[in-house]
């Protein structure tokens, strides 16, 4: 069991009867009366309909084990984004609704855990960087230094990242997968 103040990202959770994977949590404090509300975003793993709901703070709510295993990235397709067991060379599924922004930090060959509920794929493990190719931004300047000016640059997976002026088109960069956000060059 967990309370739902401890709800956070990524968590498979039984609600009502049904199972729901948490894609995202926001905590609002209220009157004191109140005490407060934990509004989360929740994915039905079987019918794939979203959900926003409100819990209390402290209402406890039943926590899933999920199975991983680690795979590699093949390709995204209309239906959805493809893995492979390197080792069985088992394939799997799984629908665009379901992998969410992560299919965006995704990049050919890339091995990671790849997590399942009752035998049925449900989303990704992604680390907490990925180094990624720009293929798309304003020429960089020579005298450019770090500063809080930025610049947009498209990479390899069709992630829009905000880099420093000095980044130009080919270099390999470094990208934090929970903000989505530059960090440094790889």
């Amino acid at each position: 069991m967990v309370i739902a103040s401890d709800l956070r990202p990524g968590m498979v959770i039984r609600f009502e009867g049904q199972v729901y994977k948490v894609l995202d949590v926001e905590s609002k404090s209220g009157a004191a009366k109140m005490g407060g509300v934990v509004k989360a975003s929740l994915s039905n793993l079987h019918s794939g309909r979203m959900l926003d709901q409100h819990f209390r703070p402290q209402e406890r709510l039943e926590d899933l084990e999920l199975e991983r295993h680690n795979m590699e990235f093949l390709y995204s397709g209309d239906d959805g984004v493809t893995f492979m067991n390197p080792v069985t060379f088992d394939q799997v599924e799984i629908s665009h609704g379901m992998i969410g922004a992560a299919e965006k930090f995704l990049t050919p060959q890339m091995t990671l855990p790849v997590e399942f509920f009752d035998g049925k794929p449900v989303g990704v493990e992604l680390p907490q960087t990925v180094d990624l190719k720009v293929i798309e931004t304003e020429p960089g300047l020579k005298s450019a230094t770090a500063s809080s000016v930025t610049k947009p640059a498209k990479t390899e997976t069709g992630l829009v990242v905000q880099v420093p002026p000095f980044i130009n088109e080919g270099e390999i960069i470094r990208v934090d997968t929970s903000e989505g956000a530059y960090l440094s060059r790889a």
